[in-house]
Order: structure tokens, then C-alpha cells, then sequence
């Protein structure tokens, strides 16, 4: 699994015979070239060998992320590249009167090409200073030269435009194969009779189907209970009422007046109304791609079912993890208090939904679990 930009290069060139977009995007996704400092690469944010999260430790518990520079870090988790694929194109649901798709947290970018584009230009990540830059560093590259030109023309490197709107459908190319989506879980094989569950992992997985008792599928399951290709996620945007982060206040991350706008952040989505809202993230990989919720507050599983709880359990009054009472939302007006009604939960109940939610693991990942 673990691979170098030469390595996919040497074993890929016979490959580009056949104008393979997605191999061409592969190569992409790994090449450190493409920012400023030539460190950082997808694969640094995304690894592959991590749920396609971000898993480098610094010194933050890996809330969020450190940029080329090495000294540089965002405001937000960076949620996993994982069945990212499946998320439709950012639209507003006229029916259910809401938004739903895209990409990020905050569905700015519509597909999986525009979020390709946005690291390499964005200075506290990749860092690069415009398009032209990226696609100079394209052009040192002989092996891009010949394939890019296959692929989309001889004459593709005279327009830096066109030749970056080139390489982000190359890498949306490859964040569309297997290797991103392989369904191979101890779920998906229990669906086709291939796992038998744990009697805890049963009780989870009838809570998690339950309307009646937890409420999690009503955003978190998209074609119905045991159905196969079940992303488990809705592509919805709402607001669960999560605190603000204040490791990163303290580690002057973000100032004290910050406020993640979520949704409202996004240009076509810039209503009140939709301030706190991020997107129902897949639950697919969710025991091995922690840290938790979008500014990465929540360390452990066990402590968002928890959370969950804390809304309908008067019992549930501390964060297990800090040992102090809940902190209060960081935006309130917009809290989803509909969807998270749910009857209180017990312990036995939380740990049977977290192994249930383990099998959700892709099946490489698995000795990740803990």
C-alpha cells in the first residue's frame, strides 16, 4: 500500500498506452512536487494507509492540519477522501427545503474536481501561488509532459487554465476507483453472508436502524437498512449543537472570537439559517479516523455516541474525555433538536453502537481497530 511518486511512475508507464485517466490521477495524488516546498502531497492530508484522513501527529492530536510550511494549520478536520465519490454535486433539495452534496465541510467546491483544485492554491496548505505555478511544476516533470499530452492533447500545456482544470479531473479520476470505495467491510460481507456479528455488534446495528430509539439513520443512511453500497450518509447539512475547540484557541490556532460559520461560509448557501450546519459526514472507516466532528474536538468514538446522548440523558452530564460538564455549542440558533431526540441511552447501549460502527472498517484498515 505504501508508494512513491517514482514507483507508480515506473509501474504505471506501460499502463498510459491506454490513456488511463485514473493512474494519471494516482501519480498526482502522491507528488510532493505540487506545492511550494515540494512536502507535501493529497496523500499528506489523505493517506491512504489511514482511512484517507490525515494521521501525522502535530502536536494537536491531529485536530487539524499542518500546511507545507511546516508551521502552518487550518481551522478544521480534514475529513477522509474516502467514498468521497458518492457525494452528488452541490444543489439545494427544493423538496426537503435544504442543501445537500459538494465537497468540505461546507460543500463549496460542487465535485470532486473543484475540491482537487483547492489544496495546491489554498497558502496554508500546499501553498502554491497560482495555477501557473502548479502547472510549471507539471511541466518538470517529462513523464507529465507525455502523458498529459495523450490524454488531453498536444497543445493542453498552452493554457495554464485548462492544463490545472486537467490535473484535477485526473485526481478526481483516481479518488473514484476501488481504492477509495471497496465495500469490503465486516458489514458488507455480513450482507453477503460472509460475517457472522458479535451478539453487541447485533444490538448496535438494530439501535443504529432504529428510528424509535437513536435516530442516527435518519441522516446517516442514504439507500435503507442492509442495503449494499450504503454510504451511510445523507450528503445533508445540520447542526448538532458541537462545541467550540478550545485546544485551538489556546494553541492560537483560531482567536476567541472565532466562530465556524459552517454552511453560511459557502457563497451559495449564505443564509443565517444555515450558520453551524456542516455536511453528515459518511460513517464509513469512523473507528480509525478520529479525531471527531469538523475542528477534530472529540478524541474517541465512544465520546460522540455520548454526546448524542447528552441531549435526551440527564445522566449524561460530563465529557468523558475532559471529565468537565458538556461546553455549550458554538453556534446555537440553528441546532437540529428534531433529529436529535432519541431515547437516553446506557452504557451497554453506547458500547454495542461503537462495535457495531467498527464494522463499518474497510477490511485493509481492519488492524487499525482498536
Amino acid at each position: 500500500m505504501k508508494r512513491t511518486l517514482m514507483g507508480i511512475i515506473l509501474l504505471n508507464s506501460i499502463l498510459f498506452a491506454s490513456n488511463n485517466e485514473a493512474k494519471l490521477g494516482e501519480m498526482l495524488f502522491f507528488d510532493p512536487n505540487l506545492s511550494k516546498n515540494r512536502t507535501q502531497s493529497c496523500a499528506t492530508c489523505h493517506n491512504p494507509n489511514h482511512g484517507f484522513i490525515d494521521d501525522r501527529e502535530n502536536g494537536i492530536n491531529k485536530m487539524v492540519s499542518l500546511g507545507d510550511g511546516g508551521k502552518s494549520l487550518g481551522d478544521r478536520n480534514a475529513p477522509t477522501a474516502a467514498y468521497a465519490s458518492f457525494s452528488p454535486h452541490f444543489f439545494y433539495d427544493t423538496k426537503k427545503k435544504l442543501y445537500k452534496g459538494g465537497q468540505f465541510w461546507d460543500g463549496r467546491e460542487k465535485d470532486l474536481k473543484g475540491q482537487a483544485g483547492g489544496p495546491p492554491l489554498n497558502p496554508i496548505e500546499m501553498g502554491m501561488a497560482d495555477k501557473k505555478s502548479v502547472v510549471a511544476r507539471l511541466k518538470e516533470n517529462k513523464n507529465y509532459l507525455e502523458i498529459f499530452k495523450k490524454l488531453y492533447g498536444k497543445n493542453i500545456f498552452k493554457n495554464d487554465n485548462k492544463a490545472y482544470q486537467a490535473m484535477t479531473q485526473a485526481i478526481a479520476a483516481f479518488e473514484t476507483t476501488k481504492e477509495f470505495a471497496p465495500f469490503d467491510s465486516k458489514y458488507d460481507r455480513y450482507l453477503k453472508g460472509e460475517y457472522e456479528m458479535t451478539s453487541q455488534e447485533e444490538l448496535g446495528k438494530a439501535l443504529f436502524f432504529s428510528n424509535n430509539n437513536t435516530n442516527c439513520a435518519t441522516c446517516h443512511l442514504l439507500k435503507g437498512e442492509d442495503k449494499e453500497g450504503e454510504t451511510f450518509t445523507n450528503y445533508e447539512y445540520h447542526n448538532i449543537g458541537v462545541p467550540k475547540n478550545k485546544v485551538l484557541e489556546e494553541k492560537g490556532i483560531v482567536k476567541k472570537s472565532f466562530k465556524d460559520i459552517g454552511l453560511s461560509k459557502n457563497r451559495l448557501a449564505q443564509y443565517k439559517e444555515n450558520e453551524g450546519k456542516f455536511k453528515v459526514p459518511t460513517l464509513r472507516n469512523i473507528a480509525i479516523t478520529a479525531p471527531y466532528m469538523h475542528n477534530g474536538v472529540f478524541q474517541d468514538l465512544r465520546t460522540v455516541i455520548a454526546f448524542y446522548d447528552k441531549f435526551n440523558n440527564p445522566q449524561r452530564i460530563d465529557n468523558p474525555e475532559t471529565n468537565q460538564p458538556w461546553d455549550e455549542a458554538e453556534i446555537e440558533h440553528s441546532i437540529n433538536h428534531k433529529d436529535l431526540k432519541m431515547k437516553k441511552l446506557n452504557d451497554q447501549k453506547i458500547d454495542a453502537i461503537v462495535a457495531f460502527l467498527k464494522t463499518l472498517t474497510d477490511k485493509r484498515y481492519e488492524h487499525l481497530l482498536k
